[in-house]
């Protein structure tokens, strides 16, 4: 920014630079719209003798990463092409450039941007993008900032839509063949049936489901009396269904998955469940266990008796039960064979095999069971096994380190709620453990991210060896020096401001509660 801010009589009589302008609206940030942006930056290119030749606009796209970011996309790509026709970037803030959950990623793309000599500029931020130190911390602090923005609301928001949910309204998602979408005033008064597509206008207004049509209704009660009383497979009730002309609620044929979505999913008994997957930030999708599901039994009017959902879901798991592992293996082998690729979601269409559920149940994952059978999906998961095993590593951690404590001379108490630490009263500990990453080079790191919202005096970050089962070393990060972002850490080497907290053992930790005996004065 301070490059830019040349003198007028330096600028000479109409040589305007020419610039390009990126702005963004993200749908959790009305008050940012684009056309404020726009007019921020025409103001500031004004008086900074800029022409504005060029406008990327992403508008309602969320800045947790790139992805669906195209105006962003198309930006960086010309700017890396060479001669864009433009010399500098002209964004309304850093948040509005992004709010990437690693702040490494938003200076990446600003990076790129400085290599090709184009500059970017945040022309509503109170420093000078010019490279200098105190400018690089502000950045790094406002990137940060801007993340953990999206963190905390990412976290009130699911705790408002869970006590929703456990209040009996419906959280997004289509309804369902049979069922519809009521829109409900603040006094629970309906107001009128939501068409697919459509969204509520007023926040006090809530959604809640309701039966269908008739004729819908008595089609899904049809399609478990066929289940339950005839013995239908799911894959021949779905051709019953295309043959008399009958389409799913999106519009389309029936299919054995589609069928058997409709015979175990709870809603249908009038069961509000929530939660049963996680997506958060847009990071990484996580199938949550039963007891981590939100719900609230009989929110809504069921469509199906209680007793006719619960024999249907009997029916699935005797069905499941007759396999034993190997037979299991061997179906989802010869599924391998025929198509070449493995899925959840095709494991599912197939008739005579167990669901993806059961295979996940019985072999601890669905990339367990591939394994198995010699499908090695292109995607490397085995750090979900790795985290796993850690996550399960972790409490017995924590004994070791409460066991150390005490050895010294310490109280601690534990809150099983938090994981935080209590220290004699006097100061708070936090555990996080870091798994080896093994880099295709054949060199090794350790990401560490920090939960900010805890707040502890000290946090205890546990490198994980090569094998992730033996711990390699320790660092104690008092809360003043605790990072801001993610630290990405190598072998050896790291910077001095962060090796400082390295030690080879616990023992300068559990010195801290040692408690030693003052003489009396004489």
């Amino acid at each position: 920014m301070g490059g830019w801010r040349q003198k007028p009589e330096q600028q000479g009589g109409d040589q305007r630079i020419p610039t390009a302008q990126y702005v963004r609206m993200s749908t959790d940030h009305q008050r940012y719209s684009t056309e404020n942006q726009r007019e921020a930056i025409r103001k500031y290119a004004a008086q900074h003798g800029m022409d504005i030749v060029r406008t990327y606009a992403d508008e309602g796209k969320s800045g947790l990463s790139l992805d669906g970011r195209d105006a962003l996309k198309q930006l960086i790509h010309d700017v890396q092409a060479g001669h864009p026709g433009f010399k500098a970037i002209l964004v309304y803030d850093i948040s509005r450039w992004g709010r990437f959950q690693d702040a490494d990623e938003s200076a990446y793309y600003e990076y790129v941007c400085r290599r090709a000599g184009i500059q970017v500029i945040y022309c509503a931020e109170p420093f000078e993008n010019d490279g200098s130190p105190m400018s690089v911390i502000m950045k790094s602090v406002k990137r940060a900032m801007a993340g953990e923005y999206s963190r905390e609301l990412s976290n009130k928001v699911f705790m408002g839509q869970c006590r929703l949910i456990e209040l009996g309204f419906h959280q997004g998602g289509a309804p369902g063949f049979g069922l519809r979408r009521m829109l409900l005033d603040e006094h629970r008064t309906p107001k009128a049936l939501l068409s697919l597509g459509e969204q509520k206008s007023l926040q006090t207004d809530r959604v809640i489901l309701v039966p269908g049509p008739e004729h819908e209704v008595e089609i899904v009660r049809e399609i478990y009396s066929q289940f339950v009383d005839r013995r239908l497979s799911e894959r021949d009730i779905a051709k019953e269904l295309n043959q008399a002309g009958i389409r799913t609620d999106l519009d389309r044929d029936w299919t054995r998955g589609t069928v058997h979505q409709l015979l175990t999913n709870e809603k249908y008994v009038g069961n509000n469940v929530y939660n049963r997957t996680s997506f958060k930030l847009k990071q990484k999708r996580v199938r949550n266990t039963p007891e981590m599901w939100v719900r609230s039994d009989g929110a809504f009017e069921g469509v199906v008796p209680i007793e006719v959902f619960t024999a249907a879901q009997k029916l699935i798991a005797a069905r499941s039960r007759k396999f034993d592992e190997p037979t299991m293996l061997q179906l989802l082998k010869g599924l391998y064979e025929r198509t070449g690729a493995l899925s959840g979601l095709l494991i599912d269409e197939q008739e005579g095999m167990p669901s993806s559920s059961v295979y996940r149940e019985r072999f601890g994952g669905l990339v367990r069971a591939y394994s198995l059978i010699g499908f090695h999906p292109d995607r490397d998961f085995r750090y979900i096994q790795i985290n796993q095993k850690l996550r399960a590593m972790l409490p017995d951690v924590v004994a070791e380190v409460i066991c150390g404590l005490d050895k010294a001379g310490g109280r601690t108490t534990h809150d099983t709620k938090t994981g935080i630490l209590q220290v004699n009263e006097e100061f708070t500990l936090s555990v996080v453990i870091a798994r080896c990453l093994h880099l295709p080079g054949g060199g090794f790191r350790w990401r560490v991210r920090f939960d900010t919202s805890l707040t502890p005096d000290v946090t205890i970050v546990i490198r994980m060896a090569t094998n992730n089962v033996d711990v390699f070393d320790y660092y104690l990060f008092p809360r003043i020096d605790l990072p801001l972002n993610a630290l990405r850490l190598a072998e050896d080497n790291n910077e001095i401001c962060l090796d400082a907290y390295r030690f080879e053992s616990l023992a300068a930790l559990f010195a801290l509660a040692e408690r030693v005996a003052l003489k009396v004065a004489a």
